[in-house]
């Protein structure tokens, strides 16, 4: 397996699971996950897996800071994903 997707894997799975904390954490009333954090990682590769972690917990869907670009990103990320595998 090639090192790009293995990082593409790899930062998917975080960043997923950070929208599912920050969520968890909004419905206890705790300390977040800043919103900056959440978009550096799906910038740095993991917009995949914010925009499932978006669906998968009903998490920033309504916010336009994450309803638009996450998606673009997404559909970025996999073209340069396929381009770089083939």
């Amino acid at each position: 397996m090639q090192p790009i997707l293995i990082y593409y894997i790899i930062i998917n799975i975080i960043t997923y699971i950070l929208f599912g904390i920050d969520k968890l954490k909004a419905k206890t009333h705790r300390w977040r996950i800043p919103e900056a954090t959440l978009l550096f990682f799906c910038i740095i590769g993991g917009a995949f897996g914010g925009f499932a972690g978006m669906f998968s917990f009903h998490h920033k869907i309504r916010k336009n800071k994450f309803r638009y670009p996450v998606p673009l990103l997404t559909i970025i990320q996999l073209v340069l994903i396929y381009r770089c595998m083939h």
